[in-house]
């Protein structure tokens, strides 16, 4: 089945409930839905047909929805795009997926636009007032074509943390049973309110926030851009009932000077992923809003909800949970054989989410999926008695001092709990004897003091000798992805911190 039938069925269902607000502007199932018919007409209009691919650069405004929606409805399959692409990288996607069109936002027209040229794609520049006019002209396309549940509905391409970005195919089933896993854990309903501060064209805030909503007759209310205050005071303006974010989000809410001002008594459900969340973030978000956190897990590749926390169970802080229904997991060593229980190894998943593969690469598809079937994550975890997973960190993330191995994630705990820290990264040094040294990036909360020798006797209190960091340097913020993640791969040690001698 299409997803996009999800959108026809909620339609009839509930056609006169609020699908999307921004800000005072609401639009209805109906009339979403009548848009999407109409974006539908207007690729159909530009020789766009079932399987071709259509790029979406939006940012999280209700044309994303309509756009995304009118290109399933077709059949076509949607190549989603941060809007903060450069025109090299415009062109790279569009190349590499091969797309026919692009829908850009006006405020982005000069990448979008060099880029489309270069890839010899059809460009429709989203401007207020423009593209309503241009829908107007366009012939809806009244049913949706029909699409079998292993053909590709989206291709996400990943950050490309190593060489060039990939693109995962999610097909139509994989992503609708995603939804349907992960309605009942978040209890999302057609009475529920979703704050969409997550980026629509990343698959956390796709199938979590967009996907999710449209599923079950719910309001999805957008931020453009993410910031603590508007989050807040959306939140408090629309009694949001539930909050989907990474864990850089939560810890902005949290260290919001005037969160305490906010009425956010309205919020059921509390989902965080995209990273690990530090305990102490978890912690002192609870306390500060009365509200319960669960942890998930995923990937672009896992469509993406691979774990999660019931609502329903006891929720172990620190734990991703356990694998959702109908998803299998499991943590291995180098050899691919399981680790004894609470030892560390990587992760493999099976089971209905796990994409189709990546987009015209059959070897990068072989080398992720074995011949079972099982997708390796590149994530470190533990698995407890009662079966629940634990981060450890990311494959690549480990630093190996001296022979020793330190899971950056373990150290960074540490340095969350002491009082003056805001964020912190944990990062390897090159180090002419140890091969590694342990490094530390840390941003500090306003007005905050703290020296880099108190940070190092912090955490040489709490860890074995050889984990403390004995580099340690202040930034004013950690370089983050279009999610808020912490990009790891972008933070280096000043040059004066990594020649120093300890």
């Amino acid at each position: 089945m299409n997803l996009a039938e999800n959108l026809a069925h909620t339609t009839r269902e509930h056609p006169d409930n609020v699908a999307l607000k921004l800000d005072d502007a609401e639009l209805t199932y109906a009339a979403l839905d009548a848009a999407a018919a109409r974006v539908a007409g207007l690729l159909r209009s530009r020789g766009v047909e079932a399987g071709d691919r259509v790029g979406i650069m939006l940012p999280n405004v209700p044309y994303f929805a309509a756009c995304y929606y009118g290109a399933l409805r077709l059949g076509a399959i949607v190549v989603p795009m941060n809007v903060l692409l450069k025109r090299r990288e415009v062109g790279f996607y569009l190349s590499d997926s091969g797309a026919k069109l692009l829908f850009a936002w006006h405020g982005f027209a000069e990448a979008a636009g060099t880029g489309a040229e270069e890839a010899g794609t059809d460009l429709v520049l989203v401007e207020p007032g423009g593209f309503e006019r241009l829908l107007a002209e366009a012939e809806p396309v009244a049913d949706v074509v029909e699409r079998a549940d292993e053909e590709t509905a989206v291709i996400l391409y990943t950050s490309g943390t190593t060489g060039t970005p990939k693109g995962a195919e999610l097909t139509h089933a994989n992503l609708r049973r995603n939804v349907e896993t992960f309605v009942p854990l978040a209890r999302v309903d057609d009475e529920a309110m979703v704050l969409g501060a997550l980026p629509l064209f990343h698959s956390f805030g796709q199938t979590c926030g967009l996907n999710t909503a449209v599923a079950t007759g719910a309001c999805l209310t957008l931020i453009p851009r993410f910031d603590p205050g508007k989050a807040l005071e959306i939140i408090d303006r629309d009694r949001v009932t539930v909050f989907e974010g990474v864990p850089t989000m939560y810890a902005a809410m949290l260290n919001h000077p005037d969160h305490d001002s906010f009425d956010a008594s309205c919020l059921e459900v509390c989902a965080s992923g995209g990273s690990a969340m530090p305990l102490e973030v978890m912690r002192g978000f609870e306390r500060a809003f009365d509200a319960k956190v669960l942890e998930g897990y995923g990937l672009s590749e896992t469509s993406p909800v691979a774990s999660f926390n019931r609502p329903d169970r006891e929720r172990k802080p620190g734990s991703i949970g356990i694998p959702i229904e109908g998803v299998e997991m499991k943590v291995v060593d180098d050899g691919g054989n399981e680790v004894p229980q609470g030892e560390p190894g990587e992760i493999l998943i099976r089971g209905h989410n796990v994409m189709k593969g990546y987009w015209g690469r059959p070897e990068a598809t072989a080398e992720a999926i074995d011949g079972d079937g099982w997708f390796a994550s590149g994530d470190m975890a533990t698995v407890d008695a009662d079966g629940y997973y634990f981060i450890v960190d990311r494959k690549k993330d480990l630093i190996i001092r001296g022979g020793y191995n330190v899971y950056p994630r373990e150290v960074e705990e540490v340095i969350y709990e002491h009082p003056a820290v805001r964020e912190a990264a944990v990062v390897g040094v090159p180090d002419p004897e140890l091969g590694e040294e342990i490094g530390a990036a840390v941003a500090l909360k306003e007005g905050a003091e703290c020296s880099e020798d108190d940070v190092r006797e912090h955490c040489k209190e709490q860890v074995a000798a050889y984990k403390y960091p004995r580099r340690v340097w202040f930034v004013d913020e950690l370089p983050k992805g279009p999610t808020g993640k912490i990009l790891k791969r972008e933070i280096e040690a000043p040059a004066e911190v990594a020649e120093q001698n300890r």
